[in-house]
This record gives structure tokens, sequence and C-alpha cells, in this order.
């Protein structure tokens, strides 16, 4: 699965045309700001570039830093829509409610976050018990995995990130609510996907993960199973929209209230076997199936 890089827009870019002014402004009915999950914003910028070519006069911003940084910028009314690669919290939910309407969720596509390895490791798969172990540091050397005799190099995204969030709770904890695992204290927080990405694709000892859309060749995605008796599975569209792949999530936009304007219609034609499309192209999972979206 070769990942898309059509779309990528730096933040450094993003943020010029992202508008510190509150957003109930009235001059802003032409325009969105969305901002939020690094996993999400090559997804989110060109789902924005086909609406505006099919909509001319409309202009969409889309910046990353992670879904805490999608969810910050509602709090403070600073963005139209948030990326969000995990479930928002009862406490954001009801920190958004009390600045004015409640947050309404709709699920945008589907991810399998895949667990990657530089192509010279022997190791092709892994289970959840196994994950766990070694990104909390419990499991520090690959000869304790069949590996050769070298120190595991832990990435991780960094804690604002929806990845992190989600990767800890459904991997680490085994989905526990009151687990309590963290990852390791050496454990290298990265900033983005592709600095994940990068530093596998150089690094023979490093471990690390990221949504599924951002696998090249020059990283091998571990097969994973979720328990010793079970398969192995590798992360695939079709392995996540069965259920399969054991590390699987929706990938999420949220407004303040129900979407109106500018924000709805996006919202619609994103949903929409167009922008499902779109979904295809860059290697995630359309949240309807794929013969509808053809």
């Amino acid at each position: 699965m070769i990942k898309s890089t059509t779309f990528f827009i730096p933040a450094v870019i993003g943020l010029l045309l992202f508008s510190g002014c509150a957003r109930n402004n009235s001059n802003q009915a032409n325009s969105l700001q969305i901002k939020g999950s690094d996993t999400m914003v090559n997804l989110g910028q060109a789902w924005a570039e086909e609406y505006m070519k099919q909509n001319p006069g409309t202009s969409i911003a889309v910046t990353g830093g992670g879904s805490g940084t999608g969810i910050s910028a509602m709090v403070n009314n600073t963005c139209d829509i948030a990326e969000v690669s995990r479930e928002m919290k009862e406490s954001e939910i009801e920190l958004i409610a009390s600045k004015g309407s409640a947050p309404q969720k709709i699920i945008v596509a589907l991810d399998g976050l895949a667990v990657v390895v530089n192509p010279a490791n022997k190791i092709s798969e892994l289970t959840i018990d196994q994950l766990a172990d070694v990104f909390t540091g419990k499991i520090k050397n690959w000869k304790e995995l069949g590996g050769r005799d070298a120190k595991i190099v832990l990435l991780s995204r960094e804690v604002n990130s929806g990845t992190h969030v989600y990767f800890k709770e459904h991997v680490l904890r085994h989905g526990k609510a009151d687990g309590n695992q963290e990852f390791a204290a050496e454990a290298l927080l990265l900033s983005s996907s592709q600095a994940i990405a990068d530093e596998v694709a150089q690094n023979q000892d490093a471990i690390g993960y990221y949504g599924m859309g951002y696998i090249t060749a020059r990283e091998k995605a571990l097969k994973v199973a979720k328990e010793k008796s079970s398969p192995a599975i590798p992360p695939t569209m079709d392995n996540v929209i069965s259920g399969a792949y054991p590390i699987s999530r929706p990938l999420l936009m949220y407004t303040k209230g129900e979407p109106k304007g500018l924000a709805k219609t996006f919202i619609d034609f994103v949903l929409s076997p167009a922008g499902q499309q779109v979904v295809k192209k860059l290697d995630f999972v359309p949240v309807k199936p794929l013969e509808q979206s053809k």
C-alpha cells in the first residue's frame, strides 16, 4: 500500500491560511477552517482541494497538529470543523458545550493503525500482548521476539495526538477503561506520522505506529494477532472493513451543534461517493461499502 503525497500541505503553509479570529463572524460564510488530526490532515486537504475545484469561490484551510489541537481550536471557536482520530472525552464535550452548542460527531472514514518496522527487520508479526509489552518497555530487545540481538527503538506519536491516545487505550491497556499502562519512558515522542515513517525507514531497530494511509515501501507493516491463538492479520482495507484487523478505528469530524451552511455542504460532499473516492485514493477506508463508493 503506497501513501499518496499529492495533497500534503506542510503545517507552516496551513498556518498562514489559518485565521485567528472567531469563527462566528458573518463574513465567514464562504470559508471554512478545519483543524486537528495529523493522521487526517492529508485526507482533509484532499477533500478541500476537490470541493473547492467543484465549488469556485469557497475557501477551505486545513491544518494538522493533532486531535487535541483541533479540539482546543473548537473550544476557542477558531475552527469550524475539528478532525479527530479518537472519540472526544466527556470532559472535552462538556467544555465545548459550555461555550455554545454541544459538539456533533460524524464518522467520515475508517482507519487501521499500522505497526511498522524497517524492512530489514525479520519480524513480520506480533500479538497485541507482545505489542503492549514492547511499547511499555517490558520487552526491550528484538531477540526476545525472535529477532536480532539489538535494543528496540520505540517511536510514538506525541501525547496531543489522537493516534497516541487510541494506541495507548486499545493496545497498551487492551481497551480496559481502568487500565493504567503507559508508554515506556524511553519511547521517542515524534510530532507527526511522517516523522515516524522517516525514522523507521532509516533505523533497522525502530518500531512505530500510524494510520495505514501513511504506509510506503520504505517501511514494513506487521501482521497483528488479537491473541496468541488468533491468526495474524495485515492492515488492509478489506480487513479493516470486516473487523478482522484488531487495531481499527473511525476517523471523525466534529462540529459545534448540527453542521450548517458551508460546513454541512462540505461534510455532505465528504460522505458522498466522490468524497469517499478520495478516502480510497489516499489508502484509508470508506465508511460506506466499497461498491457504493466506486
